[in-house]
């Protein structure tokens, strides 16, 4: 009887891993989208009664809403222009685990959502998924530098090159859209890389690129 080599055997783990990993994350961010479509639907049908979960700033009892806000968007067509960018960058995050995305993703969601709390004009309601967009971008630009992983510098490259266009959004250049939330959000992504790193250390202490 023939067996393989243990090369052999550590790569289809290694590619059974990778599998599991990738349907993983497409699951997760099918269903976070899905959960934002049906809260539009719902919002429809109730006469947009959840747009009252947006972040009024500067009011202590909206506090309560900088997580719930991040589910709300203002009509259909504010959500489908964020429901491709949110399904690849958030599909591209989830790849390194769905714990971590979710560490992730509420790191982001907590200093977007608070950002907007402090600083977006008075009498304005904030709501949507755009803060964790740019959130999750600057996060996919920095993790393989903070976790010294080379191919997620690769990544990020690639993120950079398809996206990198929407960092005009944390200038105030309209009214109509929260700069606030698309800069603390981007914040809020670079701040999770640290926060969540995985990065490992060779011997002696040192951070080993891998």
């Amino acid at each position: 009887m023939a067996y393989g080599s243990g090369s052999d055997i550590n790569r289809t783990t290694s590619d059974k891993s990778t599998r599991g990993g990738a349907m993983a994350a497409a699951k997760l961010i099918l269903l976070w989208t899905g959960l934002l479509w049906l809260l539009e639907v719902v919002d429809h049908m109730t006469g947009h009664a959840l747009d009252s979960f947006g972040i009024v700033p500067r009011q202590q009892g909206e506090l309560v809403d900088v997580v719930p806000a991040a589910f709300m968007h203002f009509g259909f067509g504010h959500l489908v222009a964020n429901t491709v960018p949110l399904l690849v960058l958030g599909f591209l995050a989830a790849l390194r685990g769905t714990g971590r995305f979710l560490a992730v993703a509420f790191t982001i969601i907590l200093v977007s959502g608070l950002g907007v709390w402090l600083v977006a004009p008075d009498g304005s309601n904030t709501a949507g998924a755009s803060g964790l967009i740019f959130g999750l971008f600057g996060y996919l630009l920095v993790r393989g530098f903070v976790d010294r992983r080379i191919t997620d510098v690769a990544l990020g490259g690639v993120v950079a090159v398809l996206y990198g266009s929407i960092l005009w959004g944390v200038l105030p250049t309209d009214g109509g859209i929260s700069w606030q939330g698309h800069l603390f959000g981007l914040i809020g992504g670079i701040m999770a890389a640290f926060v969540t790193s995985t990065g490992r250390s060779s011997g002696g202490g040192k951070p080993a690129w891998h």
